[in-house]
C-alpha cells in the first residue's frame, strides 16, 4: 500500500525544474476554478452595442475591459462569449447577410482615456459566438469600426485607430474580400493619425466615409488634433478617397464622429472638434458630404471628444439622432436643438436603436447598459453585466471576509466574498464616490480608507457609525503643490494599525488614522518640469482632469518583516528604499538591468521571507512598450534580476508572493493571471473560468488562502484556496499521483431560502463550503478502476465519491453526509433527500487507482459561530441515524410486501375461488395501504400520508436541522417506530399464514415456487 501523508512542502526550486519547464496551465490547474462575484449593480464601461437586423431579441455588446456579451431575450440577460480572448473591445459588427451566425469583433477600446486597455486584432465567429477565430490585424492595437457589405459578407472594411501611446504604421482603413483570410490597407495617412470612425452607405456598400484623427497620449499628457485630422469619402469601395470638408472649420481638426441616416443615405451628421469653440459641434449634410452646415455647439456635443465621439441616427427618421456625451443628448429636429438625457450614469459611449421599433433604445456608458422603451425619455438599468473596472482590492478579517476596492467612475465599495445562495448586487455598500481607486481597511477596527481620483479626497469611513472624514494630507507650504497620481497610493502598516501612508511626490505618514501627517521623504520622483504641464493638456480640447498628473509616487509597501524598511515606486521610474523608517532614502533605479528609462514602477512587493528581497513590476505601455517586466532583488536593490516571462502575455500590473511558499508567485497582467511554482523561472496561464482580463491588483486572504483579483472589466474574481499550489513543487509535478494540501471545511448551520434577484440580475457565485480531497495526476487516469471511499473510525464506508481523473489538479468534494438512505417505493415525494450530516471530525479517505491504493483524509470542523454545541449535534445525529435506519428497514419491509403482492397477483388466478388466496391478497393490500400512499396525483389529489410519508417527513425535518431535537421530534419518532413494529409483526403473521397454505396451494395448481426474498444487506447493496 502506498500511503501519502498530507504534508506542506515548500522546498525551493531545484534542477527538477528542467523536467517541468514545459508545464502549461491547462496541464496543471485542473479543477481549480476562478469564481466571479461581481458586482454588477454599478457595472462598467461598455464601448459598443449592436443588434440583430430582424430579431430584436438578439443584442451584442462589447465592453471596455470585460469582453463580448450576447443577449437572446432582448437585453434581459447576457452571457459572455469571448472569455478566451482579449477583453478590450473596440467594435462589434453583425453580418447582415448571415446575422444568426457571423459576427466580427475588433479588439482595443477606442475611447482613449488614460486607463484604457489594448487589443490584439480582429476575430470572427461563424456559429453565433460559440467559437472564434482570429482573423488578423494583430498589430492594430485599436479597431474603431467594422463595416460589412450587406450583399457580400466576405467583403469587410475595418477602421484601425492604432497605437495610443506611440507611432504606428498600422493606422488606416483595411479591407478583406475573402472573409478575413487576407487584408489590404486601402487608405492611411501617417504614423500618428488613425481611422477613428467609419460609416457605410446602407444602399451602396462602395460608398464609405472615414474620419481620421491625429492624437497622442503619454503618461503625462494628451494631445487631440492636428492638420492631418480629416473626413474622407470613397465611392469606389476604397480605391480612391476624397476629403469632404466644404463647410467645415479650417485649421487643425480633432476627432470627428460620422453617421449616415439609414432611411436617407444622403443625410450625414458629423461632430467636429476644431480650434474655435464656436465652430465645434454638430454639422449636417444632405448631399452625401458635398457640403456641410453647422447646426449646434451644445455642451453635450463638444465635451471631451476623445471620450465621447459617437452619433447614431434613428433608422426610420433622419431628423432623430442621439449623441454620446457626458450625459448624452437627443434631437428630434435634425440637430437644431438637443435635450440632455437624464436618469442614466454619466459618460455615454454608444447608442443602439431597435430597427424594428425605434422607440426602443439601448445606450451604454461608464455604468453599463440602459434600456428605454419610450424614445429616450425614461431608462432602466441592466443589472446583469458584471463589468466593473477595479483598480485595487483588499480584504479584512471578517468571516466571511469582505472585499474592498475602487472602480473606474463608479466609486468605492465593500461587499462579502461569500454568501449562501450567492452574492446579490444589493450586498455591496458604497464607501466612496467619483473614480474609486485604493480602498484599505483598518487592520483592527471597522474603519476603511478610500479615495477618489488624484486624491481629491481621502476618506476615513467608520463602517459602524457611518461617520466620514476627509483626511487628505495638505501642503504645509502654499508655494508647494502636492502632486498626486490619478491612482494615488494608500497603505496601512502591519506593525502599527493606526499608521497610514499615502504619497504625492513626497511620502506622507500618519500615526493617528489621518488626523495629522508627517512628510518622511524629500521629493522621491524625478521632478521633471517638462512633464508637469497639465494645465495645457488636451490639445484642441483642454482636459486638465488630473489623469495625467506625473512625477508622482505610485506604489508604497512597508516590509512585512521590518517596519523601518519602506519601498516606494514612482510613475517616472524611481525605485526608492528606506531602511530607517524614512529618515534617508536610496534610489535603486540606476541598478536596473538594461531596459527603458524612467519606466513606470507599477508595484513593489517586499518579501515576507527575507528583508533584503523585493519584487517589482515595471509598466512600459505608456511609452508604447508592451513587454512584461518582472524583477527581483535579494540585496535591497543594489542589484536587480529580471525574471524570465516567456509565454506571458500582456504588460505586468501586479505581482504577489505567497505567504507560505516563497517560490509560489502570482502575476497579474493586462491579459490575465499567471502563476509560477518555481520562483518565477517559468509562468503558467491560469484560464479556468478566468478571462483574459486585465488584473490590476491582487490580495491574499490569510484565513482561506483565497487569491482575490481586482480585474479592470470583470469585477472581483476569486481563486478559492490556492493552498494546493504550495505543495505542488517542480519535484512533485513529476510524480504520477500526489495528494496536495487540503484545508478543513467548516460546517455551516445557516440556511438560505434562495435569492431574491430579479430576472437577468447578476448574482455572485458562492464559495464551495464542502470538504475537499485534492490530488495531482501527472497523466489522465484512463485504465483500471478508480474509486474514492470515505470511512469512519470502524472502517465502514459511509460515503463514496466520484473520483476526478483529469490531468493536473483534481478536487473531489464531500458535503459531509453519509450515503442517502434507500427509500421505500411509493408514488409520493418525501423529504428524505440525503443522508444525515456526520459529526465534526477527521475521516479517512481511501483512493483505489488501478492496482494502487492511497490514503488521505477529509476534516470537518464545528463552526465557532454555531448556536449548537457538539452534544446537541450528536443528539441530532443519533436521532437522524435512528430514522435513517428505520427508513431503510421500512424500504426492505415494503419490498417484501410488494414481492408477496406480485406473486399473488401473478399466480392467484390458478385458484380463482380460493378464499385463502383472496384473504391474503386483501390483507396484503390493507397492509400496503398502511405503509405507503397508493393513490392520488401527488399534488392537489394527494391522499393522507402513510407510514412512509410520515417517516420521510420526520427524517427530513430532523436531518435538515443541526441542533438538538425537541420532544416534538423525539415523541413522533417513538410513535412511528412503534407503528412500524406493529406493522412488521402483522407482516410476519401474513408470511407465516401464506407459507402454510395459500402459496403451497398455488404451487400445487401449477404456479412456480415463490423466489426467496433478498437479505436486508443484499437489498441495501442493490442500487
Amino acid at each position: 500500500m502506498k500511503k501519502i501523508l498530507l504534508l506542506l512542502m515548500v522546498g525551493s526550486a531545484t534542477s527538477a525544474f528542467a523536467q517541468t519547464n514545459t508545464l502549461k496551465g491547462e496541464d496543471v490547474f485542473g479543477d481549480m476554478q476562478a469564481r466571479h462575484i461581481g458586482p454588477a449593480g454599478m457595472s462598467g464601461r461598455i464601448t459598443d452595442i449592436e443588434g440583430h437586423p430582424t430579431n430584436s431579441n438578439i443584442i451584442w455588446l462589447g465592453s471596455a475591459g470585460g469582453g463580448v456579451w450576447k443577449s437572446q431575450n432582448g437585453g434581459i440577460s447576457f452571457n459572455p462569449v469571448f472569455d478566451k480572448y482579449c477583453q478590450s473591445i473596440g467594435a462589434v459588427a453583425i453580418d447582415p447577410s448571415n446575422p444568426n451566425q457571423e459576427v466580427w469583433v475588433g479588439t482595443g477600446e477606442v475611447w482613449t482615456r488614460n486607463s484604457t486597455s489594448i487589443g490584439d486584432g480582429i476575430y470572427k465567429t461563424n456559429d453565433g459566438g460559440n467559437n472564434w477565430t482570429k482573423m488578423g490585424l494583430e498589430n492594430s492595437e485599436r479597431i474603431s469600426a467594422i463595416k460589412i457589405n450587406p450583399k457580400n459578407g466576405k467583403e469587410v472594411f475595418v477602421g484601425v485607430l492604432g497605437n495610443l501611446w506611440g507611432n504606428s504604421a498600422n493606422r488606416g482603413v483595411y479591407k478583406t474580400a475573402d472573409g478575413g483570410k487576407t487584408w489590404d490597407k486601402i487608405f492611411g495617412l501617417n504614423d500618428s493619425t488613425g481611422c477613428s470612425d467609419l460609416a457605410m452607405d446602407p444602399t451602396d456598400p462602395s460608398t464609405l466615409y472615414a474620419s481620421f484623427w491625429e492624437f497622442r497620449r503619454t503618461a503625462f499628457s494628451f494631445n487631440s488634433g492636428g492638420m492631418a485630422s480629416a473626413l474622407y469619402k470613397t465611392t469606389d469601395g476604397g480605391k480612391t478617397w476624397a476629403k469632404i470638408h466644404n463647410g467645415f472649420p479650417g485649421g487643425k481638426l480633432g476627432r470627428i464622429a460620422i453617421a449616415v441616416a439609414p432611411s436617407a443615405p444622403k443625410t450625414l451628421y458629423a461632430v467636429v472638434e476644431c480650434e474655435k469653440p464656436e465652430q465645434k459641434g454638430l454639422y449636417r449634410s444632405d448631399d452625401g458630404g458635398q457640403s456641410w452646415q453647422h447646426k449646434n455647439s451644445n455642451f453635450e456635443l463638444v465635451v471631451r471628444p476623445f471620450y465621447f465621439s459617437r452619433i447614431v441616427i434613428d433608422p426610420k427618421n433622419p431628423d432623430v439622432l442621439l449623441k454620446a456625451g457626458l450625459n448624452g443628448s437627443i434631437s428630434i429636429d435634425g440637430g437644431k436643438t438637443f435635450r440632455t438625457l437624464s436618469g442614466l450614469h454619466s459618460d455615454m459611449h454608444d447608442i443602439y436603436f431597435d430597427p424594428n421599433n425605434s422607440n426602443t433604445i439601448f445606450v451604454c456608458d461608464d455604468g453599463g447598459m440602459w434600456r428605454s422603451w419610450d424614445n429616450a425619455n425614461t431608462f432602466e438599468h441592466v443589472k446583469g453585466l458584471p463589468l466593473s473596472q477595479y483598480y485595487y482590492v483588499a480584504t479584512d478579517n471578517q468571516e466571511p471576509y469582505n472585499v474592498y476596492g475602487g472602480l473606474q467612475d463608479n466609486g468605492s465599495w465593500i461587499g462579502p466574498s461569500d454568501a449562501l445562495g450567492g452574492i446579490p448586487n444589493g450586498a455591496w455598500k458604497r464607501i466612496g464616490v467619483g473614480d474609486g481607486f485604493r480602498v484599505v481597511p483598518h487592520p483592527t477596527k471597522r474603519i476603511v480608507y478610500s479615495e477618489m481620483q488624484g486624491a481629491e479626497s481621502i476618506w476615513r469611513f467608520d463602517l459602524e457609525s457611518e461617520a466620514v472624514k476627509n483626511v487628505k494630507p495638505r501642503s504645509k507650504n502654499d508655494a508647494i503643490k502636492l502632486r498626486y497620481n490619478w491612482n494615488a497610493p494608500l497603505a496601512v502598516s502591519k506593525f502599527k494599525p493606526n499608521r497610514l501612508y499615502t504619497g504625492s511626490q513626497f511620502l506622507h505618514k500618519s500615526e493617528d488614522m489621518g488626523e495629522s501627517w508627517t512628510d518622511i521623504s524629500p521629493d522621491l520622483t524625478t521632478n521633471d518640469k517638462s512633464k508637469l504641464q497639465q494645465e495645457s493638456n488636451g490639445g484642441l480640447s483642454v482636459d486638465n482632469s488630473g489623469a495625467e498628473n506625473h512625477c508622482t509616487i505610485f506604489s508604497i509597501a512597508e516590509s512585512p518583516l521590518d517596519e523601518n524598511i519602506i519601498w516606494v515606486g514612482t510613475d517616472d521610474g524611481n525605485i526608492q528604499v528606506s531602511t530607517n523608517g524614512g529618515s534617508s532614502w536610496t534610489n535603486t533605479a540606476a541598478n536596473l538591468p538594461t531596459m527603458p528609462k524612467k519606466i513606470w514602477v507599477y508595484h513593489v512587493e517586499p518579501s515576507a521571507f527575507d528583508k533584503q528581497t523585493c519584487f517589482i513590476v515595471l509598466d512600459g505601455h505608456t511609452q508604447n512598450d508592451m513587454e512584461t517586466y518582472v524583477l527581483k532583488t535579494t540585496d535591497m536593490g543594489k542589484t536587480w534580476q529580471r525574471l524570465p516571462t516567456d509565454g506571458v502575455k500582456g504588460f505586468a500590473r501586479n505581482i504577489l508572493q505567497d505567504k507560505v511558499n516563497p517560490n509560489l508567485l502570482f502575476l497579474g497582467t493586462e491579459l490575465g493571471l499567471y502563476i509560477s511554482i518555481n520562483g518565477g523561472a517559468n509562468w503558467m496561464a491560469f484560464t479556468n473560468n478566468m478571462p483574459a482580463v486585465a488584473v490590476h491588483y491582487m490580495a491574499m486572504d490569510d484565513k482561506t488562502s483565497d487569491l482575490v483579483l481586482a480585474t479592470h472589466g470583470r469585477g472581483i474574481i476569486i481563486v478559492d484556496n490556492i493552498a494546493p499550489l504550495r505543495t505542488l513543487t517542480p519535484e512533485t509535478a513529476t510524480k504520477e499521483f500526489v495528494l496536495l494540501n487540503s484545508k478543513p471545511a467548516v460546517f455551516s448551520d445557516k440556511t438560505s431560502f434562495g435569492s431574491d434577484a430579479d430576472a437577468g440580475e447578476f448574482v455572485g457565485t458562492p464559495a464551495n463550503r464542502n470538504a475537499q480531497l485534492i490530488y495531482f495526476l501527472k497523466n489522465r487516469h484512463t485504465f483500471g478502476k478508480m474509486t474514492i471511499d470515505v470511512v469512519n473510525d470502524s472502517g465502514k464506508v459511509i460515503s463514496s465519491l466520484n473520483p476526478g481523473k483529469k490531468k493536473g489538479i483534481n478536487i473531489v468534494t464531500w458535503d459531509g453526509t453519509v450515503k442517502t438512505p434507500k427509500q421505500p417505493n411509493g408514488i409520493t415525494i418525501v423529504r428524505a433527500f440525503g443522508g444525515p450530516r456526520v459529526l465534526p471530525g477527521t475521516y479517512k479517505v481511501i483512493i483505489n487507482k488501478g492496482k494502487d491504493r492511497y490514503e488521505g483524509s477529509m476534516t470537518y470542523k464545528l463552526d465557532p459561530k454555531s448556536p449548537h454545541s457538539l452534544a446537541d449535534k450528536k443528539a441530532n445525529y443519533d436521532l437522524s441515524m435512528n430514522l435513517y435506519n428505520t427508513t431503510e428497514q421500512l424500504a426492505y419491509f415494503v419490498y417484501g410486501v410488494d414481492a408477496y403482492k406480485a406473486y399473488v397477483d401473478s399466480n392467484g388466478a390458478k385458484l380463482p375461488n380460493n378464499k385463502a388466496v383472496k384473504k391474503l391478497r386483501a390483507d396484503l393490500d390493507s397492509l400496503k395501504d398502511k405503509l405507503v400512499v397508493t393513490k392520488g396525483d401527488n399534488y392537489v389529489g394527494t391522499a393522507e400520508p402513510r407510514l412512509r410519508e410520515k417517516m420521510g417527513d420526520l427524517y427530513g425535518q430532523v436531518s435538515g436541522y443541526y441542533g438538538k431535537p425537541g420532544s416534538n421530534e423525539i415523541n413522533s419518532a417513538t410513535a412511528l417506530n412503534a407503528t412500524f413494529a406493529q406493522l412488521k409483526a402483522q407482516f410476519e403473521t401474513l408470511k407465516t399464514t401464506a407459507a402454510a397454505k395459500p402459496i403451497p396451494d398455488m404451487v400445487k395448481a401449477g404456479a412456480p415456487p415463490m423466489a426467496p426474498l433478498k437479505s436486508f444487506d443484499e437489498f441495501i447493496a442493490d442500487k
